[in-house]
């Protein structure tokens, strides 16, 4: 088994994601035009990064018709819209460990914007790596169990038969982890075997988990997370607290 549920931690972040899935759709689009980009042309089957960032956008819902536009529009011409990814690390309220992925067209304001995030709510920003030490990267493939219809054993063998690294049943989902490298071939196989996702990506996991017991502390821990999720040129948040 993998530790401590990251699903309790995604919980909040998927209730967002629901509540204002137009913006999540725009910010998998910009994401799946870079990576046809830079890593290699429109077919998933020869570019790995584009191939995640569809498992992401099909576990998300997003229609087929909006993935094939933002990969046409990957592929046009040179010209028009230029992001870069950047990755902010801080602290936050009682050292919580927080990592920032942006994709943004305008380095200063997306680094003046995370900076001020960090600093009004109890936080400060650092240097590359200052947290990310902390967490593993790994691929996460939650498996929605709601209706309990899924067999506990036959899901594990399929998992790891797969190339999966460990599978962990929390309540009314499965999460499946794997190395990044096998992200890719583990997600096509058990979504050809009709499993249902509620999310799919390469994520970060804390090692540890940092519990806030002070009421304002936990006030500012939610506003800055809701400050930074929201903001258009976040692509993803990863955090070390327990909620």
């Amino acid at each position: 088994m993998a530790g401590h549920s990251k699903w309790k931690n995604i919980q909040r972040t998927k209730g967002a994601q629901d509540a204002k899935r137009a913006k999540i759709f725009t910010k998998i689009a910009r994401d799946m035009m870079v990576a046809v980009r830079e890593g290699g042309g429109g077919d998933p089957a020869n570019n790995a990064r584009l191939a995640t960032v569809i498992a992401k956008a099909k576990a998300a819902n997003m229609p087929n018709d909006n993935i094939k536009r933002a990969i046409e529009k990957g592929l046009g011409t040179s010209g028009g819209e230029s992001y870069e990814r950047i990755t902010y690390e801080g602290y936050g309220p009682s050292g919580v460990a927080v990592i920032v992925e942006a994709m943004t067209d305008n380095r200063k304001r997306t680094a003046a914007d995370m900076r001020h995030y960090f600093d009004k709510y109890g936080g400060n920003m650092g240097t590359s790596g200052c947290v990310s030490w902390s967490f593993d990267k790994k691929g996460l493939i939650v498996i929605d169990n709601e209706d309990g219809t899924i067999d506990e054993d036959t899901l594990i063998n399929d998992a790891l038969e797969a190339g999966a690294d460990d599978i962990e049943k929390d309540d009314a989902v499965f999460e499946v982890y794997t190395s990044p490298d096998d992200f890719n071939t583990v997600n096509g196989i058990l979504e050809a075997a009709g499993y249902p996702f509620l999310s799919a990506q390469i994520e970060m996991i804390p090692q540890t988990y940092v519990k806030l017991t002070d009421s304002a502390d936990l006030k500012n821990m939610e506003k800055m997370l809701d400050l930074m999720e929201d903001n258009d040129d976040v692509q993803n948040v990863w955090h070390n607290f327990e909620e």
